[in-house]
């Protein structure tokens, strides 16, 4: 799904116009980015949680000369953990197929 997809759902679930929409979904992950920009977690109970982790610095090799290392430094990334109810939906959606 594609967030032009998402604002025509959301508008006909609503039955309300995409311009009414577009603010509201762009106000919702511009509020989630500031969020994880500051380090800290978002929780939607039933839904995820988007947060930030540590990910360690390692050797990796170069694919194009595999007997060359290279240093990947430590970042910071952010990450989704699907909550209950999503992974019982999703698996319930490949159950039924």
């Amino acid at each position: 799904m594609t967030k032009a997809e998402l604002l025509e759902a959301i508008a006909e679930k609503l039955d309300i116009r995409k311009k009414e929409v577009a603010p509201v979904v762009d106000a919702v992950f511009s509020e989630i980015q500031n969020a994880l920009a500051k380090g800290d977690k978002c929780t939607f109970v039933g839904f995820g949680v988007f947060e930030v982790r540590e990910r360690a610095a390692r050797e990796g090799r170069n694919p194009q000369d595999p007997s060359q290392v290279v240093l990947i430094p430590a970042k910071k990334v952010p990450v989704f953990r699907p909550g209950k109810e999503l992974k019982e939906r999703v698996l319930n959606a490949q159950v039924k197929k």
